[in-house]
């Protein structure tokens, strides 16, 4: 296979390596014990190691060289995302990275690419995504937030929900509506918002795993100056599905996935039932063999997509069977570890999430971290597109149906 056969390159497999010695010599222990604890990150955390990866030149290394970044190819970003996942980095924030900045440098003036993208490469400005409203999520062409204009600004009044970090964000891109004329989808615009701004206020939305990593945003006759309009007005449905083939690329997570499935091969090893490790019992071998087999077929089916990448072929229907392929992996995985934690009986102890916590756990190490993933989890098949609706597309654009 042509996806198997690009792996072997000796430049790829070299590539590969250096990310993970980076990885072993610079990701602080801290941080990266936090991640494998499935304990609360502060920003902070996200920051430092951001930048260290600035420093390195890697933050933004998918970006082409003329605007700091690496140009490296779909293989090598994904490589970067698998072995730092795997070394237990935090999560890339990619909201200015991966969403916010190609977007701005694809379809941005001169002027916005000048003044938004050293600040996003450096992780000195944090952003968050205004897509999710209460009454549309994954039908986004369904939004309501409105943006008037005013002279020289707009007036934007709405609300944004399931608005990830906003507690932390310094800006906000945004869909807005702009016009009722026409298709829903033409009157949509992508518009930069100062999360400073007098009338925007952030709400927590604490998630079914007990934390607070979500938000609404109210806007309320917030004045957005003009000149933060990317591209043409009426055209951020185009820039909306630019963003969302990055994002549901990313769904993948490959990397993240070996990490939990080598997780989940270690507490079947700690917990006995019967006198003998999970490990040992057919039917949890069995369960781990199937997992494994999903995680080589994800792999696979990604290796083929970023061998076409490679050849010049641009995102089409590959990113949705990836992100319904790899969402429902780490649910299957995670679905496990909180199987295998129950044969000892069930405790969520929230409090052992906090770093530095002393006191007693219920259950093998680990425990609370594992059922909070297991609980966050729960969304990789509704964020970036729904399961559903991306099982609608292919349904569409392959069967016809």
């Amino acid at each position: 296979m042509l996806g198997i056969d690009l792996m072997r390159d000796p430049a790829i497999q070299a590539f590969r390596a250096d990310v993970k010695q980076f990885c072993e010599k610079n990701l602080p222990r801290d941080i990266r014990d936090k991640v494998l604890a499935g304990q609360h990150l502060a920003k902070s955390d996200y920051v430092r190691w951001q930048k260290i990866l600035f420093d390195k030149g890697w933050i933004v290394g998918h970006w082409p060289r003329a605007y700091g970044g690496q140009d490296w190819t779909p293989l090598q970003r994904a490589i970067f995302d698998d072995e730092t996942s795997k070394a237990g980095a935090p999560w890339l924030t990619p909201f200015g990275v991966c969403y916010a900045g190609p977007v701005i440098y694809t379809f941005g003036s001169a002027q916005q690419k000048e003044r938004y993208l050293p600040g996003i490469r450096s992780t000195d400005t944090w952003w968050c995504q205004g897509y999710s409203e209460p009454g549309a999520g994954s039908d986004l062409a369904n939004i309501k937030t409105r943006a008037v204009r005013d002279g020289d600004q707009y007036v934007v009044s709405g609300q944004k929900t399931w608005t990830t970090m906003a507690q932390w964000a310094d800006m906000m891109f945004a869909l807005v509506r702009t016009s009722n004329d026409g298709k829903p989808q033409n009157g949509i615009s992508f518009l930069l918002i100062d999360m400073n701004s007098p009338g925007v206020t952030v709400r927590p939305i604490i998630s079914i795993d007990k934390c607070h990593h979500l938000n609404e945003v109210f806007l309320d006759d917030v004045r957005v100056p003009v000149e933060n309009l990317v591209g043409v007005e009426g055209r951020g449905w185009t820039y909306a599905k630019f963003l969302l083939n990055n994002e549901r690329l990313l769904g993948a997570e490959v990397g993240k996935s070996t990490r939990l499935l080598h997780q989940l091969r270690q507490t079947m090893a700690d917990i006995r039932e019967g006198g003998r490790p999970l490990t040992d019992d057919p039917h949890w071998r069995r369960r781990l063999g199937e997992l494994r087999a999903r995680l080589l077929a994800l792999e696979a089916v990604c290796n083929e997509y970023l061998a076409a990448a490679e050849a010049g072929s641009t995102p089409g229907l590959e990113v949705s069977a990836l992100k319904i392929m790899g969402s429902e992996l780490i649910q299957g995985i995670t679905g496990a570890m909180v199987d295998a934690l129950a044969i000892k009986g069930l405790v969520y102890q929230t409090e052992g999430l906090e770093p530095g916590w002393q006191a007693p756990l219920v259950g093998v190490p680990g425990a609370p971290g594992m059922i909070r993933e297991h609980l966050h989890d729960r969304a990789t098949t509704i964020y970036g597109g729904a399961n559903e609706i991306q099982r609608n597309i292919l349904a569409k654009a392959v069967l016809g149906l």
